[in-house]
Order: C-alpha cells, then sequence, then structure tokens
C-alpha cells in the first residue's frame, strides 16, 4: 500500500465543489465537517491544484467570533503545512460591547479591524475570516477610512500640527509615554506612536519637519526592534470627523461610533470594502440565520432601553446601523456561495453537495479522559497502517518532548519537515510531529491522512494558547503597570509618588528621566538606565505610605531595622539549614518515561518560569540533600502544576507525599485537580477534611499508615501526631504563612527529614526574598498565564440599565459574573432583582451561613 499524501488526493474530492465555485454563481455544500476539517476543506480549494479558485478574494463568515478565530486559526494551520502563503488570510472581529452601551470599542479590537480592512484594499485575494455579528455592522465609508491613513516616508516631511492634528482625527490620545495603540507621544523632534498598524509603537525622530529615522521599539525596554523606510497610522477609532469640521481636534465621545451615521452622508457594509466579487462562505447558513435574528433582538433592545432616544439628540436607529438577513443576503444574491455543513444541507437550494471524508479522533476511542498514553499508543499504531499520522504540538518544546516520548516507546517518529508529503514507501510511515495551532484533529483514511492535536493524544480538557514571552521582564516587573501617582521605593531615598516620564536635555545629551516627588514637594530626576533602583511600592491595600523626604534620615533608620531583623531570621534559619547539610536520603532517579507522560498531558502550555522552577525542583530531589523551596507566584501562575510535577516523581518512587492547605475550600479544590491529573496512572490521591465523618476519616488515615494513599491532602489536621505514614518523602505546604505558631514548629521539624516544597502568591517582600535567596532555595514564577488582562475598576452610580448591560457583556462572551452583595438578610432580593434584569441568567446564591 502506498502511504503518499498529497494536497492532489484531497483537491480531487473537491473537484464538484471547485467547478461549482468557478461557475461564477454556484452553489455547493460541503457536509460532514467537524472541527478542523473545514479549515483543510478551505485551504484545498484555495490550493492552484484545486483551479484559479485562489485568484480571488473570499469571504467566511462564522456564528460567532469564537468561531471566525479557531476557523482563521485552522486555515493558518493548514496554508503552513501544504505550503501556502499565510499572508492573504485576515480576520475581522466585532466589537465586544453591547449594542447602543455609551463605551467606545476596546482599541486592541479597533486595530484588528482597521488592519483587516486595509488589508482587503491592498490585497486582491484576501481570505478574510469573520462572524455574522461583525458582517452585519455598518462601517465608515470606504473613502473617509482610505483618505485618513497617514502615511511616513524616510526623508519625507510633515508638518509638526499637521502631523498633531492628524493623529487627534485619527481618534489618538497625547500622553506622555505611549504603552498601548491608539496612544501618541512628542518630546521634541522624537515623535512616538502606537500605531493600529503594528504589534509594537512607531518612533519617528524628525531634523526640522523631515523625518530622519523611523523605526519600532519594545516599550518596556525602549530598544529599537526594526528599522523602517516606510510606515502608516491607521484609525484608532471608527468616528473620523473631517478636517475642515470645527470639532476636528476635540476629543471623540466613549459612545461616538454609534453616531457615525449622523456624520457620514452614507455608511458602507464590509461587502463594499472589497475590490471585487469575493466567493462567499456561510458556516452552516440555517444558524448563520438564526444567530442574525437573535443578534437583532439584542439591537432592539438596547435601542429601546437606551435613555436618549427621547432627547434632541437620540442614538441613529437599528436600521441605519446595522444589516438584517434579507438585505445581507439580497446584497450577495448572484455571488458563489458555499455552504459548511456538520451534517447535511439545509436545503434543496445547494447542489453539488459534497460529504468530507473524515472522523472524529473519538470514533477510534482516542481521547477518553484517564487512558494510560501506551493505550492511546496502541491505537495510534494500528492507523498508521493506513494514514500517514501527524501529530500536533502547541509549542517547540512540546514538539521535542513528544518526540523524546515517542522514541522512549520504541515507536519510530520523526519532525515534520516541506517534503513529507511525496515520500512514498512500502512500510509503514513514521509518526510526524510539527508545531502548530489547531483546533482539533480528525482521522481522514480516504485521504490517507489522520491529524492529532495533545488533546487527543493526552486527553486534555479545554485548549489554551502559549502566552508569548513578557518583554517587560527586562526590567522590573512591578513597573509595568505604573501610574502617574503611584507609590514608588527608590533603593537610595525612600518612598516617593511617581509622576510621570520626562525628556530632558543634560550637557547637550538628550535622555528619558522618571519624575519622583518626595516630601515637601522635593523631585528627583531617574535616568532610565538607573531604573533598576525604583521598585514599585507593595503594602497594605487602601493605605497610602508617608513620603520620604529627599536628603532625610528616617529611611536609612527603616532599613537599619529592617537589615536588624533579617539578621535575626538569618541566623535562626541558618541553625535549621546547618542541620539539613549534616541530613541525607536516598537521592530520586533520572526522570522516567511515564513522568514525561505526565507533563506531556499538561492541558497549558508552560512559561518559561514554570519550566525554570521545575528544572531547580527536579535538581533538588535528584541531589542526596533535602529540598527545601519556596515557590511564588501570583493566583492562577501555574505553581499547582509544578508540585504536581514534584508529587508525581515522589510517587514514581514510591514515597508518599502529603500536601498541606489552609482551607477546606482549598483541599478540594487541590484534591479534584490532583485527581484529574493522576487519573491515567496507577496512583492513589485521598482528601482528609472536615466534611468526612470520622469513619471516612479513620479509614483514610489506616490507608495512609499503610501505604496504599500515594497522595494525601488536607488541612492543618495532616500535622497532627496521630497521622502516621508508612514512608513520607515530600511534603508540600500552599500558603504556608497562614499557618499558626504550632503548626509551623512541626513543619519546622518535618524540613530536617522529608523535602518540602512551599507555594506562595503572597510572599514576604521581595528584598527580604533576595536577602534569603542564599539560605533557602527560591523559585519566582513571574510569567502570567495566557491571556490574562490588567483588571478594570470603575467606580459609578449604580443603575439597572448599567448592571444589565456589565452583566450581558460578560455572557456575550461566555464569560460568568460574581455579584457581590453586602446583607446575607437581603440576598434573596438582590437575586430576585437581578433575575428581573437579566432573566435569561442562571442565577445562584453562597454566603457563609449556608451548611455544608
Amino acid at each position: 500500500m502506498s502511504n503518499t499524501i498529497s494536497t492532489a488526493s484531497a483537491s480531487q474530492w473537491f473537484v464538484p465543489v471547485a467547478t461549482a465555485l468557478e461557475g461564477g454563481a454556484g452553489r455547493p455544500s460541503v457536509t460532514g465537517l467537524h472541527g478542523s476539517t473545514g479549515g483543510l476543506a478551505l485551504t484545498t480549494l484555495l490550493h492552484p491544484q484545486s483551479g484559479k479558485l485562489g485568484n480571488r478574494p473570499w469571504l467566511i463568515v462564522t456564528g460567532s467570533d469564537e468561531a471566525a478565530e479557531r476557523l482563521f486559526d485552522d486555515l493558518h494551520f493548514f496554508h503552513d503545512l501544504i505550503g501556502l502563503p499565510t499572508a492573504p488570510l485576515a480576520l475581522f472581529p466585532r466589537w465586544e460591547t453591547l449594542p447602543y452601551e455609551g463605551t467606545a470599542p476596546h482599541v486592541s479590537l479597533i486595530a484588528r479591524r482597521m488592519n483587516a480592512l486595509h488589508h482587503i484594499r491592498t490585497t486582491p485575494q484576501t481570505c478574510l475570516v469573520t462572524s455574522i455579528a461583525a458582517l452585519t455592522q455598518r462601517l465608515l465609508p470606504v473613502a473617509t477610512f482610505t483618505g485618513t491613513t497617514l502615511q511616513f516616508t524616510r526623508g519625507g516631511t510633515i508638518e509638526r500640527e499637521a502631523l498633531t492634528g492628524g493623529l487627534l482625527r485619527l481618534g489618538y490620545r497625547r500622553v506622555s509615554v505611549v504603552e498601548i495603540p491608539g496612544e501618541f507621544s512628542i518630546r521634541g523632534g522624537i515623535v512616538d506612536i502606537f500605531s493600529t498598524a503594528y504589534a509594537e509603537p512607531l518612533r519617528a525622530e524628525f531634523l526640522g519637519e523631515t523625518i530622519d529615522s523611523l523605526r519600532l521599539f519594545d516599550p518596556a525596554t525602549q530598544k529599537s526592534t526594526a528599522k523602517l523606510d516606510r510606515a502608516m497610522v491607521l484609525p484608532a477609532r471608527e468616528y473620523l470627523r473631517a478636517e475642515t469640521s470645527p470639532e476636528a481636534l476635540a476629543p471623540i465621545p466613549a459612545d461616538a461610533e454609534w453616531r457615525a451615521p449622523d456624520l457620514y452622508s452614507t455608511m458602507d457594509s464590509l461587502f463594499d470594502y472589497f475590490t471585487e466579487r469575493p466567493i462567499l462562505v456561510l458556516d452552516q447558513p440555517a444558524a448563520l440565520s438564526g444567530a442574525c435574528t437573535d443578534l437583532w433582538s439584542k439591537i432592539d433592545d438596547g435601542y429601546l432601553r437606551h435613555a436618549d432616544r427621547e432627547t434632541v439628540a437620540p442614538y441613529p436607529s437599528p436600521e441605519r446601523l446595522f444589516l438584517s438577513w434579507p438585505e445581507l443576503m439580497g446584497h450577495t444574491n448572484g455571488w458563489p456561495t458555499l455552504a459548511l455543513e456538520p451534517l447535511t444541507e439545509s436545503d434543496a437550494s445547494w447542489n453539488p453537495v459534497q460529504a468530507f471524508p473524515a472522523q472524529t479522533p473519538a470514533s477510534a476511542g482516542l481521547g477518553a479522559r484517564g487512558m494510560p498514553f501506551s493505550q492511546t499508543l496502541a491505537i495510534m499504531d494500528r492507523l498508521r497502517e493506513e494514514c500517514r499520522m501527524v501529530l500536533v504540538a502547541r509549542s517547540r518544546g512540546q514538539v521535542d518532548r513528544l518526540l523524546a516520548l515517542l522514541r522512549e516507546h520504541d515507536v519510530p517518529a520523526t519532525e515534520w519537515t516541506a517534503g513529507t508529503w511525496t515520500v512514498t514507501g512500502k512500510t509503514k510511515a513514521p509518526f510526524y510531529v510539527l508545531h502548530g495551532d489547531l483546533s482539533a484533529g480528525f482521522l481522514a483514511p480516504d485521504l490517507r491522512l489522520a491529524v492529532l492535536t495533545e488533546e487527543e493524544l493526552f486527553a486534555k480538557g479545554a485548549r489554551h494558547k502559549p502566552q508569548a514571552k513578557n518583554k517587560a521582564a527586562t526590567f522590573l516587573s512591578s513597573l509595568e503597570d505604573l501610574n502617574v501617582g503611584d507609590y514608588v521605593v527608590h533603593v537610595q531615598h525612600g518612598i516617593a509618588r511617581y509622576q510621570g516620564l520626562k525628556r530632558l536635555s543634560v550637557q547637550d545629551f538628550d535622555s528619558d528621566y522618571l519624575i519622583l516627588e518626595f516630601a515637601g514637594g522635593d523631585k528627583l530626576y531617574v535616568p532610565l538606565e538607573k531604573l533598576s533602583h525604583v521598585q514599585r511600592y507593595s503594602g497594605a491595600d487602601g493605605h497610602g505610605p508617608r513620603l520620604e523626604r529627599l536628603g532625610g534620615t528616617s529611611w536609612a533608620k527603616t532599613t537599619a531595622r529592617v537589615k536588624k531583623d533579617i539578621e535575626e531570621m538569618a541566623h535562626e534559619l541558618v541553625d535549621l539549614y546547618a542541620n539539613r547539610e549534616l541530613v541525607t536520603r536516598h537521592a530520586y532517579g533520572f526522570d522516567s518515561t511515564m513522568y514525561h507522560e505526565f507533563e506531556a498531558a499538561f492541558e497549558y502550555e508552560e512559561t518559561a518560569d514554570q519550566l525554570k522552577a521545575v528544572e531547580d525542583i527536579t535538581r533538588d530531589m535528584e541531589s542526596s540533600k533535602p529540598m527545601d523551596r519556596l515557590v511564588c507566584g501570583d493566583v492562577g501562575y501555574g505553581k499547582t502544576e509544578v508540585a504536581m510535577r514534584a508529587a508525581f516523581k515522589a510517587v514514581e518512587a514510591n514515597r508518599q507525599v502529603a500536601v498541606l492547605v489552609p482551607t477546606t475550600l482549598l483541599a478540594h479544590q487541590h484534591y479534584d485537580n490532583f485527581s484529574e491529573r493522576f487519573a491515567p496512572f496507577p496512583a492513589r490521591v485521598a482528601l482528609l477534611s472536615r466534611f468526612q465523618s470520622p469513619k471516612e476519616a479513620k479509614a483514610i488515615l489506616k490507608d495512609v499508615a499503610a501505604g496504599d494513599v500515594d497522595v494525601i491532602i488536607g488541612t492543618h489536621r495532616l500535622v497532627q501526631k496521630d497521622v502516621v505514614f508508612r514512608d513520607l518523602g515530600l511534603v508540600i505546604i500552599d500558603e504556608e504563612q497562614w499557618f499558626g505558631v504550632k503548626h509551623k514548629e512541626r513543619l519546622k521539624q518535618l524540613r530536617t527529614q522529608v523535602d518540602v516544597l512551599t507555594l506562595t502568591a503572597t510572599p514576604i517582600p521581595r528584598t527580604l526574598q533576595m536577602a534569603m535567596a542564599s539560605v533557602r532555595d527560591l523559585s519566582i514564577i513571574e510569567t502570567p498565564p495566557a491571556g490574562r488582562l490588567a483588571i478594570r475598576t470603575q467606580v459609578v452610580r449604580s443603575s439597572d440599565t448599567l448592571v444589565r448591560e456589565a452583566i450581558l457583556r460578560d455572557l456575550g462572551r461566555g464569560g460568568q459574573v460574581y455579584f457581590v452583595h453586602n446583607r446575607v438578610e437581603t440576598m434573596e432580593k438582590t437575586g430576585a432583582w437581578l433575575h428581573q434584569l437579566v432573566p435569561d441568567a442562571r442565577i445562584v446564591m453562597a454566603h457563609g451561613q449556608m451548611n455544608p
């Protein structure tokens, strides 16, 4: 049997579909699609072997922004896989604001939308993916969009007043230092613009009115990342006044986008931005029609609820801002249209109908929770007789890990490279592993192809994109979100208030300086190269510190007192660790194949800090001295996974693990996490909590003493003297500072006998951590989890409309809402009020007086 895989086999499958689309007004349908198969089908149609369809623009419409982003990622993956350029691909998201909500769209969404519109206008073969919500929204006129874009050329000229005015008209805000898209600053001959056209801010240096240089730079380090000959600035708002307007330079109101029909004589649609008629792709047309109906229900509701509809300047009516489903279909009547369906075609108007020859990995038994990797590997090996097996990993590190894991199981595996599709042979091909982002795998024996993701290999839950490396780590991470008025600490002068950044000329040398204000109004200018001398102040919430007097003696006295306290603690720690130096234990072995399976099954992409912490712990456990390591990291930064890998290593060596937590709730949370991660492996996880009966607790303690429990999780009950272990090897302590004095004395005794791993999200101050680093081993996890956004706090006057909109906005993105109330007695009344505001939401209540 030939194992050849080529795009030709897939292209031949879609010949009837391609022929119908090339005819000009065809309405073919592809059915049986699931997971990422829609992305593969579309990529195949775009391939040159399918004809000239790749030379035309495409407009692909999905039911939601989430579905659009998944399909966009799948298209990007398959384009890379078969060697097609990804440049034509673009994504057009919707605003995440509710209809007629009086807040401005997030600037990052504006940036993505403006880039997509620019892409359509400048790339004739654009393949645009969008949602039905984004498609129905009317847009600013094409002429307005193209006419307001600013262009810069190195060596070109521009008047400073014209530049400032142009940026303000485009919706940019003038600030002292640019940090996010939509901001600009002017410091002498240097103009920084965080253009929505780029992922990094643009710096233009002027000699008079001539642009001397153009470059992109890192806003955290201020270092250049790329030099440019040309640059552009796209709008930061979708409300662009005319240059002659008397309000051209005035700040744009937050709700201005909803009033755009009053500004322009006509509004355009997304269709109008295409330079030629695109091929239209509808992902489940009947579902799109239903989604459009639901969207219009929300639009009408928002319009009717808005307070100023009776005022002198009411919002424009919905039909001026949005397109209906009949209008969309009328505009695209006669266009070549392709329907994508998971089951069968929605009606008889679609012809021809082509079924995609693929099944889900679950149909072959893959992806089941708790399935050992050896069983998964056996299924995959049988599939390898019929298909070329491609395994998709989300990171380069995971590619190397999968290759090593497969080779440890004596399975042939190699990294996928270009040209693989043309290889032939009579023997079974090896497993191919490659780095990519794919929504789901599939099995297509007719195409001799099987693609599996990490989710199918290790039965992982949700998919999580890796977090980009935090560039601000080059400087102190505590300065990332520093705002004017925040308290800071200067290493030599003490506590001050940050007053912004200013560019000064000192001895004919221009440089940026931090402005620190001390008591009495004294100011200190700190150059950026001395940034390491400044630390963001971390103190009790709600309590402002006392500012130090510049040149005073109180800061020196404070630091001297702290040093004395540190010395006393250091003496105590030295005694403790001197005793530990005399104690030895049997070193743990090197990482095994089973351990590699355990770490490969982690559903997130590890951050660099997590990997460093795991490396530190592994080195400690493989030495002959007992481990005592402190892992510091904020909530959700991945400390638990680090601890679970240490626990797995101990269990593999037939030693028991005790996980000590301060609260029963946290104990149950850890129990659920540990049980899920350890399920595919021969290890028993048990929980000891106050919710268990004395009989159940006694049985668990008996099993712990007999060695039948590998991991026991509990509160302070675990440090009682009646708790006996057969062979305790590792103690994991979560938030040690919450335990009492007696418990800490018991923990100190444990540190001289077994390995101890302490996790904390609220450690002692950073200066004390560093002072202790040479005495107690320390690992810090500073990288935030994937997708973590800065918290936004608003203090506003309460109103039913505001509460309803806030809840609907979060529910609309698939999120959850916590409503905090201050009286148990009136919670029922508040819950009933919320149910009236948002009748479609499922509301539950919880408080401390409820029975367990």
